[in-house]
């Protein structure tokens, strides 16, 4: 069987860190297996927030990487204010932290640089991928964002090579993700952004989403949009993930843990609130309970907090590689997933809830009522779904499976999580992919 070929545009690829580089490096992974071999085409001197050496160790053997140079505006931004560096990772101050230098920043990055800070490796890309595609026999070309920028390329391409195979993956959305309405835009550049949106969703012979809902509202502007979400590998676990229910061990501490990037548009205050006071109220739980972070969680969340009955009771391991991560998850016994807390944000379904799901761990979850995260949760088994209002309910769960760990009773649960696995995810893009 012939091997086709798939050209990956991505701006996130080890050694880079965080879950927006996992999606297509996993893809990357096991398509060989379906008869498709990927090009990775990505920038050669990026300016990443994040760093995961551990990621290396899925890139497949032999693959042949693209690079190309990359100017960004981060290293004078920073210079001009360190909490810019937030902005490589899409995240804000917000409501009273922000500064004037902050508003500042904002505002010249959502206006001057459309639709996001890598836009000047947009031209460059596209003069040289349509001399490569022309010397290059390549099947599909695959544009993955954000930074939505890479779409600008792929819209480019198609502009020029119109018999090109294009799909548009959007991880996140675009002018629907929350922190959209941050950027301070004027009526003119928030125009141009829906312009540029609205011109791939019509351009891409198929839109990818990471969620039902997502997929659902592309369509209805105008995208041929299919869902494939996120996903788990089992080869990231020290042991298989069991498809079995079984008693979680029992341990000294009972933990609940945050894994990843904690911002403040996601912050739970009512988890917060909740734990402060079940520490203050039960002797008990307070002599047990662990709050652990293994992540970037934001210094004015922390701080808050530190000032809090929960200061003694947080352990914080900062950044920590994705293998790392996968193990803090398995010696935990609630996980907690956040979402933006608006309605516009249902659709998003933070990766690390899949591999929440293959340990077989509770899950608590934070965000908008009738989330695609609530179906998953639903569909498992695997926790539960609250709004940021819902204090005393989150503390009366919490207290719940406290209760069923300290009795050794707590279970373990991955029923119905095969559909989520990295290998079932790619060959339903192998299906797409025709």
């Amino acid at each position: 069987m012939e091997q086709k070929k798939i050209l990956i545009i991505t701006y996130y690829w080890p050694p880079a860190g965080g879950p927006g580089v996992q999606r297509w490096l996993k893809f990357a992974k096991y398509l060989p297996e379906s008869g498709w071999n990927p090009v990775i085409y990505t920038p050669e001197n990026p300016s990443y927030p994040l760093l995961d050496e551990s990621l290396l160790k899925d890139v497949p053997q032999n693959i042949e990487i693209v690079k190309t140079k990359i100017w960004e505006p981060y290293q004078l931004a920073e210079k001009l204010n360190k909490s810019n560096k937030k902005f490589k990772a899409g995240q804000f101050d917000v409501g009273k932290n922000q500064s004037w230098k902050s508003r500042l920043s904002i505002w010249v990055r959502g206006n001057f640089f459309i639709p996001d800070a890598r836009v000047f490796w947009v031209k460059p890309s596209i003069k040289f991928l349509e001399q490569y595609l022309k010397e290059n026999k390549i099947d599909v070309v695959v544009t993955s964002g954000p930074p939505h920028s890479l779409h600008m390329i792929g819209l480019g391409l198609k502009k020029k090579l119109p018999n090109l195979k294009w799909i548009a993956d959007f991880r996140d959305p675009w002018t629907e993700i929350s922190y959209y309405k941050h950027l301070k835009l004027t009526k003119s550049s928030d125009r141009k952004h829906r312009q540029l949106e609205s011109a791939v969703f019509k351009n891409a012979d198929i839109t990818l989403a990471t969620s039902y809902t997502d997929a659902e509202n592309f369509r209805k502007s105008g995208a041929n949009a299919i869902c494939i979400t996120n996903g788990f590998d089992e080869s990231d676990a020290s042991t298989p993930f069991s498809a079995t229910t079984e008693k979680i061990q029992q341990q000294k501490t009972f933990t609940l843990s945050y894994i990843g990037v904690l911002e403040q548009l996601r912050n739970p205050e009512k988890l917060w609130k909740a734990l402060d006071e079940l520490v203050k109220e039960n002797k008990e739980f307070a002599d047990h309970f662990t709050l652990k972070f293994a992540g970037r969680v934001d210094d004015k969340i922390l701080q808050s907090i530190e000032s809090s009955n929960l200061k003694n009771h947080i352990l914080n391991l900062g950044y920590i590689s994705h293998d790392k991560a996968v193990e803090e998850m398995a010696n935990s016994n609630l996980l907690l997933i956040t979402n933006f807390p608006n309605e516009s944000s249902k659709g998003i379904i933070p990766g690390k809830i899949f591999e929440y799901l293959a340990t077989g761990k509770h899950i608590i979850s934070f965000g908008p009522t009738g989330a695609d995260v609530s179906r998953i949760l639903a569909e498992t088994g695997a926790g539960k779904h609250f709004g940021y209002e819902d204090s005393k309910a989150v503390k009366d769960f919490i207290l719940e499976k406290y209760e069923l760990w300290k009795k050794g009773n707590l279970l373990k649960n991955t029923q119905n999580i095969e559909q989520f696995s990295r290998k079932n995810l790619t060959k339903k893009l192998v299906e797409i992919l025709g």
